[in-house]
């Protein structure tokens, strides 16, 4: 599986249109996912699913008012029907071969079962198709592991270390008829990677039980940013003072130690008196840009200015927040990277 990092040939979004995600917010989402359509369209090619043809004209519409830099020739609009906007945790995985050409395709698709974070949420059938239906679209080949997997547990280096956590993949909700080895044997046999590295929970409010991608990221090789609490009052303290020890006693496929960087977590972020998982972790890296979380507050520019030393090649966005967060997940989980399908 080749890292974010590595050049896309698109990236994959699903429009929003499931108000019970945002129950009494939906109105100001369309608009705040507008913005990420149309910062994201300044550095890559976006496939975008929209739940029917009638909507195009609309869905254009409010694109057309967040793009102060127009570059609606990068945005393509498929009328994919879904479950809702998940599209990390739905869409398809791409895997690149490293041997030449003649050994096979140059690139396949995991499709991963999908059963709405351990039936939390109602249907997902559309969503669990996802990729079988992009694939009939632009003829790429797919390939069912045969368990369940989100696309935001899951975290590589491209060069054979995979990072995750045990609070979501070990979860009964998810495989209960697999140990950890047999899990950890997919994931070595299905991600191409030799070394399985594991965190411990995720931070509170987030209902996929501690996906990775709101804790920590591989930015370089050998190198992870991680999301830190500095209050011992705070709820996630503990979890993330574990996680960051784990860190620091990891080892890298070549046996080297991991180059930590540290993100701060904003000020807690509530609804209705419920907190939300709201994390600078959650960015997405596309081709020459970052596309970072925001929410309003202090620790906004501390977190760019850090995803800004180590992505120096790349142009950090801020995408505001507050409100896509109300669905309990940011820029990353509504996002899911084609790479590009060439031999490595």
């Amino acid at each position: 599986m080749p890292a974010e990092w590595e050049p896309h040939l698109a990236t994959y979004l699903i429009w929003p249109h499931n108000p019970d995600t945002w129950p009494g917010k939906f109105e100001m989402i369309p608009v705040a996912y507008a913005e990420i359509v149309a910062a994201l369209s300044q550095f890559e090619p976006i496939r975008l699913l929209v739940k029917d043809e009638a909507s195009f004209d609309q869905v254009r519409a409010t694109i057309a008012r967040a793009l102060t830099a127009a570059r609606d020739d990068r945005i393509e609009l498929l009328a994919i029907s879904t479950n809702d906007s998940w599209v990390r945790d739905t869409g398809p995985i791409f895997l690149n071969r490293v041997a030449p050409r003649g050994a096979g395709p140059a690139q396949v698709a995991l499709d991963w079962g999908f059963n709405s974070w351990g039936e939390k949420w109602g249907t997902y059938d559309l969503d669990d198709v996802v990729p079988r239906r992009l694939a009939a679209r632009y003829g790429f080949e797919v390939i069912e592991p045969g368990i369940i997997l989100e696309g935001g547990s899951v975290d590589v280096n491209g060069a054979g270390t995979l990072l995750t956590t045990e609070s979501c993949l070990l979860h009964p909700n998810r495989n209960p008829h697999l140990s950890r080895a047999e899990i950890e044997d997919y994931l070595r046999a299905c991600f191409g990677v030799t070394n399985v590295l594991w965190l411990g929970d995720g931070i509170v409010g987030d209902d996929t039980d501690g996906h990775v991608d709101d804790l920590a990221r591989f930015v370089a090789r050998d190198t992870v940013v991680t999301v830190v609490e500095d209050d011992p009052a705070d709820d996630n303290y503990k979890a993330l003072c574990d996680n960051l020890a784990r860190l620091r006693a990891m080892r890298l496929e070549d046996g080297a130690t991991l180059r930590i960087e540290t993100l701060p977590m904003p000020p807690a972020v509530f609804d209705a008196g419920v907190r939300l998982p709201a994390s600078y972790a959650n960015f997405y890296i596309a081709n020459g840009g970052v596309l970072m979380p925001t929410f309003g507050c202090a620790a906004d520019a501390i977190a760019r200015d850090c995803l800004g030393r180590v992505f120096p090649g790349r142009r950090v966005v801020g995408i505001l927040s507050r409100e896509l967060v109300l669905g309990l997940g940011s820029v990353h989980c509504l996002s899911q990277q084609h790479p590009v399908p060439t031999p490595r």
